[in-house]
C-alpha cells in the first residue's frame, strides 16, 4: 500500500488531540472521513481538522472503498457493535480502550476479525510511547536486576460527571477505564497474568459502580504484583514501582512525571516528553504493518489478556451490583 486510509466513528474528545491528528501526521497515513451522530458536530469536526468528507452514519465509514482501517473512538458500550460491522465488512479495525465492557465482548471482536481475517489493534498507546519503551528498556537490560514484584497505587479526587462513571457505557467505573492501562502496561513488561484476585468496593459518590478497588496477580514469569486504586479520594497520586533485586524503578502511569531509577541509594531520573498527540507512535506501528514494515505491540489479543484480568477484578462488585454494564448493546 502506498497511504492507508482511516475513517473515524466517533469523532469526540478522545480524538480531538490525541489520536484524529496522528492518523493525519504519522508517515504513510491519511484521515478521509469522520462520523459522528450528530451532524454539524461532525461537520466542525472535519472542518477544523481539515478532514475531506464528514457523515452522521456508521455505514459512510464501515462500507467506504477508500477507508482501509476503521477507528471506533466510541464508547465502550458500542465497540462490539461497530467491530463486528467492520469486520464483515473487511476493513481493518483499530478501537478505544478499554476494549469492550467485558472480556466476553472482547473475544466475540477478536472472533470476528479472525473470520474475516482482518487484523485487529487496541488503543493501549503506552505500549508504544518513548517514556514506556525506556521503562521497558531498563528492565529488560537488568537496571533493577532480576524483578521480584510491582506494585501500584493510584488516588483521584471523584469524578462524578465523568461518562466513565455512567452504568453500562463503559463496563464498569472510573477504575475500569483508567486501570486497565495500568495492567495492560504490566502485562506488556512481563507478560501474561495467570492468577488474579480481587476486590472492589463501591462508596456512593458514583452509585452502584466500584470507586475503590485493590487486588494481587501473578505473571507467568513468577512476578508478583499488587494495585490499589481510589477514585473517592482526597488527593491525586499514581505511582507504579517495580522491585527488583538490585534496585527499584518508579513511574506515574497517567501523569507526565520522571521516570526514577535507585540503585544503591543513589538515584536517578530520566524526564522523557511524551508526543503531543498520545496515540501517534501507536498508530505509526500499525502503518508500518499494513505496509509490510514492523508489527503493533498492542493487538486485540493482547487486550484480550487485560480484559480478562480486569474481569476476575471486579468479579466481586459485579456479581453485588447488578447495574447491566456488562450486557451486550446488541
Amino acid at each position: 500500500m502506498d497511504n492507508i486510509r482511516w475513517g473515524i466513528v466517533g469523532c469526540g474528545d478522545v480524538t480531538e488531540v490525541k489520536s484524529g491528528p496522528a492518523l493525519q501526521k504519522a508517515d504513510g497515513s491519511e484521515l478521509v472521513a469522520v462520523m459522528r451522530r450528530t451532524p454539524h458536530l461532525a461537520e466542525d469536526y472535519a472542518r477544523r481538522h481539515g478532514v475531506p468528507r464528514w457523515s452522521d452514519d456508521a455505514d459512510a465509514i464501515i462500507r467506504a472503498d477508500d477507508i482501509d482501517v476503521v477507528y471506533i473512538a466510541t464508547h465502550p458500550d458500542t465497540h462490539l457493535h461497530y467491530a463486528l460491522r467492520a469486520a464483515e465488512a473487511g476493513k481493518a479495525v483499530y478501537v478505544e480502550k478499554p476494549m469492550a465492557r467485558s472480556a466476553e465482548e472482547c473475544r466475540r471482536m477478536q472472533d470476528a476479525c479472525d473470520r474475516a481475517g482482518v487484523p485487529l489493534w487496541v488503543a493501549y498507546y503506552r505500549r508504544a510511547l518513548p517514556r514506556f519503551r525506556k521503562i521497558k528498556t531498563l528492565i529488560d537490560e537488568g537496571a533493577i536486576g532480576d524483578v521480584r514484584a510491582v506494585a501500584s497505587r493510584r488516588y483521584q479526587r471523584v469524578r462524578a460527571d465523568a461518562w466513565q462513571n455512567t452504568p453500562g457505557a463503559s463496563g464498569g467505573g472510573y477504575f475500569f477505564d483508567a486501570a486497565c492501562h495500568t495492567l495492560d502496561f504490566m502485562q506488556f513488561l512481563f507478560g501474561p497474568i495467570v492468577d488474579v484476585h480481587g476486590f472492589a468496593s463501591s462508596h456512593g459518590a458514583i452509585g452502584p459502580l466500584e470507586d475503590t478497588v485493590a487486588a494481587s496477580y501473578r505473571f507467568a514469569d513468577g512476578v508478583i504484583g499488587s494495585g490499589t486504586w481510589c477514585f473517592d479520594s482526597a488527593d491525586d497520586e499514581d505511582v507504579t514501582t517495580v522491585i527488583g533485586s538490585a534496585g527499584t524503578l518508579s513511574f506515574s502511569v497517567s501523569a507526565h512525571a520522571p521516570i526514577r531509577l535507585v540503585r544503591r541509594r543513589q538515584a536517578q531520573e530520566y524526564l522523557i516528553d511524551d508526543p503531543a498527540h498520545a496515540h501517534l507512535p501507536l498508530v505509526q506501528t500499525i502503518v508500518d504493518e499494513l505496509r509490510g514494515r514492523g508489527t503493533c505491540p498492542s493487538t486485540g489479543r493482547s487486550a484480550l489478556a487485560t480484559a480478562e484480568a480486569m474481569d476476575a477484578i471486579l468479579a466481586d462488585v459485579r456479581s453485588r451490583t447488578l447495574d447491566g454494564s456488562c450486557t451486550s448493546p446488541m
